[in-house]
């Protein structure tokens, strides 16, 4: 149903995008930094099922409205950056109290990043603007040739994303000698994610 030609075509395409450091990368260093390895690993696979989300959505066509309604574009966009904003105050509030008690819970980071995931508005133009450019209708399955497409996607972007937050968590774990240093990275974490909400809230479409 998908050659091999489409899929070579649309990994190297997803992966030049992955690889470069967006919302997504800078929020799983900010969940790293402020809460360590784990909590950052579950936040990856949160934000990649909140992918497969926007994959079905752009397959069922409710992408091309996002992509074409500013109305929509724009509550997805201030939902997610109000959000990230939420988690940046709540880990430098809590950065003392996070290295205290370890690790946040791995299914609260779960919801955390499916919750990023799904409402990343530049995700869901890409998807809804990149995914159909890829479907041979001749194969028919156009629905779901765009998941598959989206699932090569989202494990691509978990490879990547997980070597981010490995490598931010053993930057944090390689300070465990020092409260204050570790309070204060994890204190950074918290304020990189509220630049990021503000960021996110602040770019974008404008008409």
């Amino acid at each position: 149903m998908v050659s091999m030609e489409q899929l070579l075509g649309f990994s190297a395409m997803a992966l030049a995008i992955i690889v470069i450091p967006g919302p997504t990368v800078l929020f799983v260093v900010g969940r790293a930094l402020a809460h360590g390895r784990r909590a950052a690993l579950a936040s990856v696979l949160g934000n990649e099922l909140g992918v497969l989300v926007l994959t079905a959505a752009v397959a069922l066509g409710i992408g091309s409205i996002v992509e074409r309604s500013v109305l929509v574009f724009t509550a997805l966009k201030l939902i997610g950056a109000a959000y990230l904003v939420y988690l940046g105050v709540q880990a430098f509030r809590h950065r003392r109290l996070a290295f205290e008690d370890g690790d946040a819970p791995r299914d609260r980071a779960l919801w955390q990043g499916f919750v990023v995931g799904v409402t990343n508005p530049k995700t869901a133009v890409f998807f809804a603007a990149v995914l159909p450019q890829f479907v041979d209708r001749g194969n028919g399955h156009a629905a779901l040739q765009m998941i598959v497409f989206g699932l090569v996607f989202g494990l691509i972007a978990l490879l990547c994303d997980s070597v981010w937050g490995l490598a931010a968590g053993t930057a944090r774990s390689w300070l465990t000698g020092s409260p204050r240093r570790l309070a204060a990275i994890g204190g950074t974490g918290g304020l990189m994610m509220i630049g990021l909400g503000v960021t996110v809230a602040a770019t974008g479409r404008k008409d």
